[in-house]
């Protein structure tokens, strides 16, 4: 049952994990840090849940560098 469980849900529950954990550290100091902390485990939990659709990487780095290549040439004249 884990297993399956793990499989299913793996990626998100350790996004979420690594958020609170990460986000644990700025809860010690107060409200705007707490809110901080709310949005580390919001981006942990939507990367994760991306692992679990196994719908690849969050950028695509080939895409990106290629835009920026295009943008800005960085040739010699």
């Amino acid at each position: 049952m884990w297993r399956i469980w793990w499989e299913n849900y793996g990626g998100r529950t350790l996004g979420v994990a690594a958020g609170m954990l990460c986000g644990l550290i700025y809860l010690i100091v107060g409200f705007w840090d707490m809110l901080f902390c709310a949005l580390l485990v919001g981006i942990g939990f939507a990367i994760g849940k991306q692992r679990d659709e196994r719908r690849g990487p969050l950028f695509h780095w080939g895409r990106l560098t290629e835009w920026l290549s295009d943008r800005w040439p960085g040739g010699r004249s």
